[in-house]
C-alpha cells in the first residue's frame, strides 16, 4: 500500500489550462492547442522574490470617503440587479454542479449567466470531501474535467479508475475564480429563490429575496421578494435537506410534476453514471442538474465522489444553449471537435429512468 501510495504522489499529471472563450471543453472532445504542462504532484513550488513599491516601515493607505465606499458596494451591485433581472439563464445553486454548469455556459460570450446562491460562501459541498475528510475522489473519465478547468490532482496510473484532488478546496476555488472572471456571469450570494415564475406551463424565471429574510418569513411582517426573469432556469439545489432540492419540490407544490420519490440508498457506480443520464430539462424552462436529479428520479445517492456533479453541470449547460438556439454538443451544432466515447453517456437524449 505504502509503494502504491509513493507511486500515486509521484506520478506526472497533465494540467491544462484554457483561456476563456476558445472554444474548447472537455465535453467536446480532443485538444487541439498547445501541449500542455507537465506538473509533479510531488514537486516543491520554487520560491518567489516578492519587491515592494512600497516602503512597509512607515505604509499609509490613500484617504477616503466613508460614503464613497458606499456609494461604489450599492451603485455596482444595484446595476447588476439592473442588468439581470432579464437574462439567458438562471443557475440556482452554486455548488459543483452549479459552478461547473456556469463554466460551461459561460463560454459563450453572447449567453449572460446569474448565479443564485443561498449562502454566504458558494461551493456547496465541495469545499470538503465525504465526512468532513478534506480530500475529493473524482472517477474517471471525470479527471478530463479538472485538467480543463486547471486542478491539479494525484493519478496511480492508466489503470487506476480515479484520481483524487488533495483538498475539494482547491477545485471549489478555481472554478469559482475561473467563473467570477468571466464578463458575462454575475454571482448573487446571500440571495434565496423563494419561488418560480411560471406563465402558461413555462418556468419563467425565479422570485428572490435576501437569504435571511427568507429564513425569518415567520418572525417578521410582510417582507416581499423581487423577481429575476430568465428563459432558463437551472436548479442544482443538491439533495433533500433546508435549502435542498428546493426547485423540484416547488413544481411537485404547483403541480407541474407528480412525484419526488427522493433518494435512494447509496451505490457509487450506478448513481453516478444515472445523475448524468438523467439531467434533463424536466418541465418547459426548466433543467435539473446534479444531486437534485437523484431526489427527483429516485436514484441513489452518490456517496462522497464528485465526478458526476462536473458532468451532469457540463450536460446542463450544453441542454441550456441548445434551448436558447445557441451552439451545443447535444444536437452537434458545436463547431469545436467531437465527444469523446467516454462522454457519449453524458449527451444521451436516452432513458428517463434510473436502473436503480
Amino acid at each position: 500500500m505504502a509503494a502504491m501510495a509513493a507511486s500515486s504522489l509521484s506520478s506526472k499529471l497533465s494540467i491544462t489550462r484554457p483561456s476563456f472563450f476558445d472554444g474548447y471543453s472537455t465535453f467536446h472532445g480532443t485538444l487541439l492547442r498547445r501541449a500542455p504542462a507537465t506538473v509533479s504532484a510531488g514537486a516543491k513550488p520554487k520560491t518567489a522574490t516578492i519587491t515592494a513599491n512600497y516602503d512597509l516601515k512607515s505604509f499609509n493607505f490613500e484617504p477616503i470617503k466613508e460614503s464613497i465606499v458606499a456609494r461604489e458596494m450599492t451603485r455596482r451591485y444595484m446595476t447588476d440587479m439592473i442588468s439581470y433581472a432579464d437574462t439567458d439563464v438562471v443557475i440556482v445553486g452554486a455548488g459543483s454542479a452549479g459552478l461547473s454548469c456556469a463554466y460551461e455556459l459561460s463560454k459563450d460570450p453572447e449567453v449572460r449567466v446569474a448565479i443564485i446562491e443561498q449562502s454566504v460562501s458558494p461551493g456547496g459541498g465541495a469545499w470538503l470531501g465525504g465526512q468532513l475528510f478534506s480530500s475529493m475522489v473524482v472517477r474517471k473519465p471525470a479527471h478530463k474535467f479538472l485538467n480543463e478547468v486547471g486542478v491539479e490532482y494525484d493519478d496511480a496510473g492508466p489503470e487506476s479508475s480515479y484520481v483524487v484532488v488533495r483538498h475539494a478546496a482547491l477545485f471549489t476555488s478555481t472554478i469559482l475564480s475561473r467563473v467570477l472572471a468571466r464578463p458575462n456571469v454575475k454571482l448573487f450570494n446571500a440571495v434565496a429563490a423563494e419561488d418560480l415564475i411560471v406563465k402558461e406551463g413555462r418556468v419563467g424565471g425565479v422570485v428572490t429575496n435576501w437569504a435571511l429574510v427568507s429564513m425569518n418569513h415567520d418572525t417578521q411582517s410582510c417582507m416581499d421578494p423581487n423577481v429575476m426573469e430568465a428563459k432558463i432556469v437551472v436548479s442544482s439545489c443538491g439533495h433533500d435537506g433546508p435549502f435542498g432540492a428546493t426547485g423540484v419540490k416547488r413544481l411537485k407544490d404547483i403541480g407541474m410534476i407528480d412525484t419526488i420519490p427522493g433518494m435512494k440508498a447509496l451505490d457509487m457506480n450506478t448513481a453516478e453514471d444515472a445523475i448524468v443520464r438523467l439531467t434533463r430539462e424536466v418541465v418547459p424552462g426548466m433543467i435539473v442538474t446534479g444531486m437534485e436529479v437523484a431526489e427527483i428520479d429516485g436514484a441513489p445517492r452518490m456517496g462522497p465522489t464528485f465526478g458526476a456533479m462536473m458532468i451532469s453541470g457540463q450536460k446542463a449547460a450544453h441542454l441550456a444553449l441548445k434551448a436558447l438556439g445557441r451552439p451545443n454538443v447535444i444536437d452537434g451544432t458545436s463547431t469545436v471537435g467531437s465527444l469523446q466515447p467516454e462522454l457519449v453517456l453524458a449527451s444521451s437524449d436516452g432513458a428517463n429512468v434510473a436502473n436503480a
